[in-house]
């Protein structure tokens, strides 16, 4: 049976899939990005968690982070549109049905990577922090 960490990043991956760029989790950069721009989930760091006792509960503000990537010519503008398909996903189900407490995406920092011998590529890290708690670290 997953831990709760994985389910949750696992229900990230399957809500970002229904975008219509390509989503990974935790792959390399391909050397092909698709026209319509491409996602990669990176699991991030859980932190150091906050405790109740009586019962036991670890409670996270884990970090993961969302790399998404766009090439070609109009690569501003399909930056733009992918981080906004990325905040209308999170927006629609903030807390992944129920298995997580909260998730909100943080500002991304985009940069333009040049390419030798191809368009440019539009690139950004785009933290998503995951709010949930768990009885067991390992859990």
């Amino acid at each position: 049976m997953p831990t709760t960490r994985e389910t949750i990043l696992a229900a990230l991956h399957a809500q970002l899939s229904m975008l219509p760029a390509t989503v990974l989790r935790g792959e390399v950069l391909p050397e092909r990005v698709p026209a319509a721009g491409l996602l990669i989930l990176r699991d991030g760091d859980p932190g150091e968690p906050e405790t109740t006792l009586s019962p036991l509960i670890y409670h996270y503000q884990h970090r993961a982070e969302i790399e998404a990537v766009v090439q070609g010519a109009g690569r501003d503008t399909a930056f733009d549109a992918l981080c906004a398909s990325i905040g209308a996903a999170i927006a629609g189900d903030r807390t992944l049905g129920g298995l997580c407490d909260w998730i909100e995406a943080e500002a991304p920092q985009p940069v333009d990577l040049p390419i030798e011998g191809a368009a440019a590529l539009k690139a950004a890290m785009i933290p998503v922090v995951l709010h949930y708690s768990t009885a067991d670290p390992l859990g």
